[in-house]
């Protein structure tokens, strides 16, 4: 029974796609109503399964090396959070989609997706892993451009070319993994990494597989796509996109970390190092955004730091890692539930004002008690306010830094981990900053010239009721914090490769809420220092607005990233198209020594597109379309492959 449900909860959300798009051309209420039940059977399968731990299943001879399938306790969490989060979704997509089109192929691509997150999270091994992370990252690139516009297709290449690049460089990364550990399943790889004695070629197969499964993170450097990406896409994906697929990264991420550098305090160094910067980096962009949801986005990038801070800590403390591990643990669920709530809101709000500039929606929230709540629930349990559940994910992975502060002063010297813990800190005033913003500006100003806020049905029954649940259990979890949350980060633990915790922790003594005071008074600072008085100006009509004073040079992905992703481009159109001019004067020459005497032989065209039978003239967007070609190829050659090796 429980390796059916293992393939069950994989393979049913993808008929069910293919059922709901065959229904939609006939009846879009009843695709509406199908897409809705495949989720919440989902869901209930994913609780079923929690009767069955320890569940396997092997599919031999499935894309050549087989699939295989495997429920443990931090799986088990996951596949219900996915679920879950899917589900909810799922309610507001109704009314966020009714005037819009394309919906069949939203849905589609949605129910797809959900089938290999699923493959992902109950994957037994890191082929299957990659095999299903490949099929969410292609099945959710249509969301990103499901509207259409010239800032989705825009964002939707980056999505794409981030997914393509981070995939083949994953794959190099597991064949060589494979090719010195003899084994790719998850409970034989720890032991099989111990065991390699050339290091080097292990680390060069650890960052190969990160670079792929981080960028779907959004670790810093290969964040760039995720601000631009969350913004273009609907608000409902873009919760999945924060919720889960950013776990998804995160899943992979602690793969190479805690199986193949199971407590290496160097490639631990290294993950705290880039997730320390990507938690600043986002904050401070967060910081200075005025729209909604890119603010929202930054933020997302800004919270997996911290989780990434987490991995890098695990690392670093060894036998020593509980706290570390139960904070990189409770930190990822509440991370997916703030962000549900608070991407669902964006979305509501987009329904009925038709913007998300700060400026535009001010004052929208005034005499909305019930999403004022919700909206309040997840902005203070973001920012680790005590009482709410994201205090007590933040306070455990402060006190595994002080915890290494501690290690590291009984040895002579602590300077760099009192800078990083400082640093923790003044992203958690950040994100407090941030945050107050944004419910100051929604709930509690008022636009200037607008007329007592009317009553008005803004929000569906079924959306409200899941937007309040989600909100209540972040307090839940944070009042009940031994009996909730402790259990979930036990349950999760032997993934991690964690310890038990020696004994509960005072989540509420002065010493732990001394952390989270200090980022309270930095977050004040911020916001009546920064955002008050540099982040808004008067208008011509002497109000005061909001502002983004972001540099326009500092852009990373125009002054960086998308000059590499072009100068790429244009070294594999040459490459191809100097290849094909190869082959045509080949054929050629065939053609000259063989077929001298034949009529109407074929002589290649000599124009300035070397190689290339067009008479159209050179223009400045070759090479780009050739990369799209490249691209459209390069998928063609997966689905083959993969057909191939199913046959097989």
């Amino acid at each position: 029974m429980g390796g059916f449900l293992l393939i069950f909860l994989v393979l049913f959300p993808m008929a069910g796609a293919v059922a709901g798009y065959l229904t939609g051309r006939k009846n879009k209420s009843a695709r509406d109503w199908l897409v809705l039940a495949v989720t919440v059977v989902e869901l209930l399968g994913a609780l079923l399964l929690l009767y069955f731990p320890g569940a396997t299943l092997r599919l031999d001879g499935i894309c050549g090396l087989g699939l295989t399938f495997q429920a443990d306790g931090f799986r088990m969490v996951m596949a219900l959070l996915t679920a879950a989060v899917w589900m909810m979704t799922t309610l507001p997509s109704r009314s966020y989609f009714a005037h819009a089109r394309n919906r069949n192929r939203y849905y589609l691509f949605l129910l797809l997706a959900l089938g290999a997150t699923m493959g992902i999270f109950l994957s037994g091994d890191l082929y299957t892993t990659f095999i299903f992370f490949e099929m969410m990252s292609f099945a959710s690139y249509v969301w990103v451009v499901q509207e259409e516009t010239p800032e989705a297709i825009s964002a939707s290449r980056s999505y794409l070319t981030i997914g393509v690049l981070g995939g083949l460089v994953t794959l190099m990364g597991v064949f060589l993994l494979y090719h010195l550990a003899g084994t790719l399943q998850l409970d034989a790889l720890r032991d099989a990494c111990a065991a390699v004695e050339n290091r080097r070629l292990l680390y060069a197969a650890g960052g190969c597989i990160l670079f792929g499964f981080a960028a779907k993170a959004g670790m810093f450097p290969l964040h760039f796509w995720m601000p631009r990406s969350y913004t273009a896409a609907p608000a409902p994906a873009t919760a999945i996109l924060s919720a889960v697929l950013s776990k998804a990264g995160i899943f992979g991420v602690l793969i190479v970390s805690c199986d193949m550098f199971y407590r290496d305090a160097d490639w631990g160094m290294l993950i705290l190092m880039l997730g320390v910067v990507t938690m600043l980096l986002g904050a401070v962009l967060g910081l200075f955004s005025v729209n909604l949801k890119r603010m929202l986005a930054c933020s997302s990038m800004s919270q997996i730091g911290f989780i990434l801070v987490g991995v890098g800590m695990q690392g670093l403390l060894g036998a020593h890692n509980q706290l570390a591990v139960y904070g990189t643990v409770l930190h990822m669920i509440n991370h997916s539930l703030i962000k549900l709530i608070l991407f669902v809101i964006a979305g509501v709000i987009f329904t009925r004002v038709g913007s998300l500039d700060l400026n535009e929606i001010r004052g929208w929230g005034r005499g909305k008690p019930l999403v004022m709540f919700c909206f309040f629930m997840a902005a203070v349990g973001v920012g680790g306010i005590p009482l709410w559940s994201g205090y007590i994910s933040k306070t455990l992975l402060h006190e595994s830094i002080v915890e290494y502060i501690e290690i590291l002063s009984a040895q002579g010297g602590a300077g760099l981990m009192r800078t990083v813990e400082w640093l923790f800190l003044i992203a958690g005033g950040m994100t407090l900053a941030y945050m107050t913003k944004l419910f100051v500006a929604v709930f509690l100003e008022k636009k200037p010239g607008s007329e007592k806020p009317a009553k008005e049905l803004y929000m569906d029954k079924p959306t409200s009721v899941m937007l309040t649940v989600c909100g209540a259990l972040l307090l839940v979890f944070g009042l009940f914090a031994h009996s909730t949350m402790d259990h979930i980060a036990e349950v999760s633990r032997s993934f991690l490769g964690g310890e038990a915790l020696e004994h509960a922790v005072q989540y509420f003594s002065w010493t732990n809420l001394q952390g989270a005071l200090i980022s309270l008074a930095i977050g004040a600072v911020l916001y009546f220092g920064v955002v008050r008085l540099l982040l808004m100006k008067k208008d011509a009509q002497g109000v005061r607005i909001y502002v983004d004073r972001w540099p326009r040079w500092a852009d990373l992905e125009k002054l960086v990233y998308r000059p590499l992703l072009n100068g790429l481009a244009f070294v594999g159109a040459f490459c191809s198209r100097t290849v094909a001019s190869l082959a045509d004067w080949i054929i050629a020459l065939v053609n000259r020594l063989f077929y001298k005497k034949a009529p109407q032989s074929v002589e290649p065209k000599t124009n300035e597109q070397f190689g290339a039978y067009s008479d159209k003239p050179v223009h400045r967007g070759i090479v780009g379309e050739t990369l799209a070609y490249e691209l459209l190829l390069y998928g063609a050659g997966v689905v083959a492959t993969l057909l191939y090796l199913l046959l097989q």
